[in-house]
């Protein structure tokens, strides 16, 4: 089975898992782990932070970032497609009070003269405008790759009304990898920042988010209290270690692969609509005569492939390590068939 629905679906590697078996570990929350600290202290290098903390997921990433920096009435400003909005369950709502006011972007991507219209006016009958929510890479935007004088100009914008800045930094070494801009220049003017190790980077799971000192202690509390803290949690974090140190080169060859298929179902007469394919992901959509997104990732399954319906007409792919350029084949030819049943 090819395994196109998620870059989550990613199974980490012998060589990953053996890595853990020699991992040093301790407590963690005696701040007793030797791995853990290791790959916290890399990873806030990696993004220019003064700290970082080890995440169960990303998901706690993004909650916890709010819970900081939010109180409950204020609002984050972020994309309609954007994870936190779509992805978490209600969780800024149901766990910090807090909303979320969705801009309509195009891919994921909205502009500073957004967030400005987007900013309340001081009022005692609204909500506080307190932080601004970037996705790098744009997941449901089709993996859209945010430039960087966008990101400079929104974030200025939102600095300049006293908000704070978040990256939702999932994807963001696939970003990397397409732009060939450091991530410590991605996350330059954010607040804080998390990248995900159970997407493209193959471990089993585990995110870490990196900011200031101050914000890593604040943060820790919360994990604390959302029963986040871990023992030996240095089982996880060498996987983490190893993928950075043997799977960023992957990242490129993920993009790659995405943009060969998406050049060449393009061509398809019965698909309508394929987003630019920046990094690992492609979004198609097909037309009204064709099969719906479901029965296509029915019929596909039966032919050894999967993939994700995202809507009646919209599918995506991602691509990851465990699928190379023979599955992309695969991919193409039998997306072919069925469209053409």
């Amino acid at each position: 089975m090819y395994d196109f629905y998620s870059d989550t679906k990613s199974i980490p590697t012998k060589e990953m898992l053996e890595s853990i078996v020699s991992a040093p570990l301790g407590d963690e929350q005696k701040a007793e782990d030797p791995t853990t600290a290791k790959l916290e202290t890399r990873v806030a290098k990696l993004l220019g932070k003064e700290a970082a903390v080890f995440m169960i997921s990303g998901t706690m990433c993004n909650e916890i970032a709010v819970k900081v920096h939010c109180d409950p009435g204020d609002e984050v400003i972020c994309d309609a497609s954007s994870h936190l909005l779509n992805f978490e369950c209600g969780s800024p709502a149901a766990l910090s009070g807090v909303l979320l006011n969705p801009l309509q972007g195009t891919n994921g991507i909205f502009t500073s003269a957004d967030v400005k219209n987007a900013i309340r006016p001081k009022s005692r009958y609204m909500p506080i405008s307190k932080m601004l929510l970037v996705e790098q890479t744009a997941n449901l935007g089709g993996g859209a790759v945010w430039p960087l004088e966008t990101i400079d100009a929104v974030v200025g914008e939102a600095k300049s009304h006293g908000l704070v800045a978040h990256m939702d930094g999932a994807r963001l070494l696939n970003a990397v990898a397409k732009s060939g801009i450091s991530p410590a220049r991605y996350a330059r003017d954010f607040d804080t920042v998390w990248i995900d190790f159970s997407k493209g980077l193959g471990a089993p799971c585990g995110a870490v988010i990196a900011g200031t000192t101050d914000f890593c202690l604040q943060a820790w509390r919360q994990k604390q209290a959302l029963g986040g803290a871990m023992r030996q949690s240095g089982v996880l974090a060498a996987a983490c270690l190893y993928a950075l140190d043997n799977h960023i080169e992957q990242q490129t060859m993920d993009n790659e692969l995405a943009a060969s298929i998406g050049e060449r179902i393009m061509a398809f007469p019965q698909i309508t609509n394929v987003m630019p394919v920046d990094t690992n992901i492609i979004v198609f959509d097909v037309a009204d005569n064709a099969p719906t997104a479901t029965e296509i990732v029915d019929r596909m399954k039966d032919r050894g492939v999967l993939l994700g319906a995202f809507g009646e007409r919209r599918l995506r792919i991602v691509t990851c390590l465990n699928v190379d350029k023979n599955a992309g084949d695969a991919l193409v030819t039998e997306l072919a068939s069925v469209l053409s049943d």
